[in-house]
């Protein structure tokens, strides 16, 4: 059974960090790509991030260039979201996904707050 557990999320002050974790199992993770989306309350569910699972070349939406970067631990089946310089336009449920041949698995989702 494929299973995705975000955690990390919060209330973090403009200009401020956290680190997401996505904890797996249930596939192959090593070679896996993931990916971290967000949905922002009112707005569709936004790509912020991807892993290619092979080779761990990464991709970012504009937004976070620079600010956010994706990472994965295969030893723990984990991929991370380290968010730095954090700003109000952040806030939302960020989701981590796994693409496993043609199906989406999705985790429950970790809330971050960016606000003073």
């Amino acid at each position: 059974q494929v299973q995705l557990v975000e955690s990390g999320g919060g209330l973090v002050q403009p200009g401020g960090s956290l680190r997401l974790s996505c904890a797996t199992s249930g596939f192959t993770f090593k070679s896996t790509s993931m990916s971290w989306f967000r949905q922002a309350p009112g707005k569709d569910r936004e790509w912020v991030a991807h892993i290619v699972g092979t080779d761990g070349h990464t991709v970012y939406t504009d937004s976070v260039k620079g600010r956010f970067t994706i990472s994965r631990d295969n030893a723990k089946t984990t991929v991370y979201l380290q968010m730095n310089t954090l700003k109000s336009e952040d806030t939302a449920v960020y989701y981590c996904k796994a693409r496993l041949g043609m199906n989406d698995h999705w985790g429950q989702g970790t809330q971050v707050t960016v606000s003073s």
